[in-house]
């Protein structure tokens, strides 16, 4: 088993794609191997924030109640052959149309779970799976209101821990000093008010001690380039011990 196709098993399983013979198959390994066991560990951290973060949207009132009794649903409205006709060959239609319907259901959950898995897999090919630093950023009350973990690359991930009260038409704006005397600079927008990965280029790499907060601003970002509105909540990074 190559290292990607270990990884896309591990995210499989953490995200209950995997059929049983395969999670059985990667808990074995993980009992054998601490290595893969740290690596499934790192896994469910990952997407955890999926959990913790997403909307529910429950499906409309007797959604399933309406669409389970069509699935396998043979066409009765069909007209059936005139009988003695002859030389003709008669072919059941209703069967051939319950299986054709049962593939097409399998089709269709198949590529649904398809899309699902490769949307994830994006999400968690940009997310640092280990940080350099670790900030919580705290309100003026002392509150943590989010936890931010900045890569090497300053891809960097926001995990808010409350859902902020933002201000109608403002937006959160995520800021980092990577020099201390320096000025703040954005990391990005969380105008969906969700935790989110952020990606920015040019920055040296992040270290200890240095300042991270989100301010609210106006839609669409700060317009002078650097924090106007009030702080939500701010941190000095730490080293993660590894």
């Amino acid at each position: 088993m190559t290292e990607r196709s270990l990884d896309l098993l591990i995210d499989e399983v953490v995200l209950g794609l995997a059929s049983e013979a395969d999670t059985a198959r990667l808990e074995e390994l993980a009992a054998r191997d601490p290595e893969v066991a740290a690596r499934l560990a790192r896994a469910r951290d990952r997407f955890a924030p999926l959990d913790e973060t997403a909307e529910e949207h429950p499906l409309p009132d007797g959604f399933w109640e309406r669409l389970a009794p069509r699935l396998d649903l043979p066409d009765e409205t069909s007209p059936r052959p005139e009988p003695g006709t002859a030389g003709a060959e008669v072919i059941e239609l209703a069967p051939l149309r319950a299986r054709l319907n049962r593939w097409r259901s399998a089709a269709v959950t198949g590529i649904a779970a398809s899309l699902l898995l490769a949307g994830l897999l994006g999400w968690s090919l940009l997310s640092p799976s280990d940080p350099l630093v670790v900030a919580v950023l705290l309100d003026d009350r002392g509150e943590a209101i989010a936890l931010v973990e900045s890569g090497p690359d300053n891809t960097t991930r926001v995990t808010l821990l409350e859902r902020p009260d933002v201000p109608t038409g403002q937006v959160m704006q995520v800021w980092t000093k990577p020099e201390e005397d320096g000025p703040p600079v954005s990391l990005g927008l969380l105008s969906t008010g969700l935790s989110r990965v952020l990606s920015i280029e040019g920055l040296p790499e992040p270290h200890p001690a240095q300042l991270y907060e989100i301010t609210f601003e106006p839609a669409g970002g700060s317009p002078t380039n650097l924090p106007t509105g009030p702080i939500l909540g701010k941190g000095l990074a730490k080293a993660p011990v590894t």
